[in-house]
């Protein structure tokens, strides 16, 4: 039985760890099943957050305009992380991300990791949903604000205790560490020519951009380029 871990979440601007970014990290250190210390910290993606994502977390762009960017922390998060096993709720979703960020600031991240979504799959298969937010529910777990990561971290940690004590006795396996899978995205700084050709895409169509053009990589420039070109033609 796991009594020390890192629960951990990430909020992030979509989907995809290859061109998506965090805007939001929390960790909870866990020992003999009691928080010990606590990380937590919003990010500043460099992008624009879309509406969809602000609608969903709360976290705006102002928010976020003062924060640190993901290379000024990502060593804090790995160092907080340690070697302690990982903890979540759909974990490789949370890990692909911390993935990719310490991969393409050339720091190695190889962890295992308890997945409390895949023992309630296992464990739970009659009930109608298994999102964090209805199994909270289910087992009376409090949570007043959803999609902010240091809540969802921790409602992971209690909701680990709850399938633990509900669980454990029937199948002790679903709940064994496993060694967490990522296949980051080699990640290219966008090249001195498509900053200049983007720059005069923007000017020319006077488009207004809230990101800043140099922190985009060169496949993220192409896709942007390509939008521009699309939308409103060459220069």
């Amino acid at each position: 039985m796991i009594k020390d871990y890192i629960a951990v979440d990430v909020e992030t601007t979509g989907l995809n760890p290859g061109y998506d970014r965090l805007i939001e990290v929390a960790a909870i250190k866990v020992k003999d099943f009691n928080v010990a210390d606590t990380y937590t910290t919003l990010i500043n993606p460099e992008i624009h957050i879309p509406g969809r994502i602000t609608e969903i977390t709360g976290i705006s762009n102002d928010m976020v305009s003062s924060s640190p960017k993901i290379g000024e922390i990502i060593h804090e998060i790995t160092e907080f992380c340690g070697e302690y096993i990982l903890l979540g709720h759909n974990i490789r979703f949370d890990y692909g991300f911390l993935k990719q960020n310490c991969t393409n600031h050339k720091i190695s991240f190889e962890k295992r990791g308890i997945d409390t979504l895949k023992i309630a799959r296992k464990m739970l298969p009659d009930i109608e949903k298994r999102s964090l937010g209805f199994l909270t529910d289910y087992f009376g777990i409090e949570q007043e604000i959803y999609h902010r990561a240091y809540d969802d971290a921790n409602s992971t940690h209690l909701l680990y205790k709850h399938l633990l004590h509900s669980f454990s006795g029937i199948d002790a396996d679903i709940f064994r560490p496993m060694q967490l899978q990522f296949q980051p995205q080699k990640m290219c700084p966008i090249t001195p020519k498509q900053k200049v050709y983007l720059n005069n895409l923007i000017k020319y169509h006077k488009i207004n951009v809230n990101l800043e053009i140099g922190s985009l990589t060169k496949s993220e420039a192409s896709r942007m380029i390509d939008k521009i070109i699309f939308t409103y033609g060459r220069c």
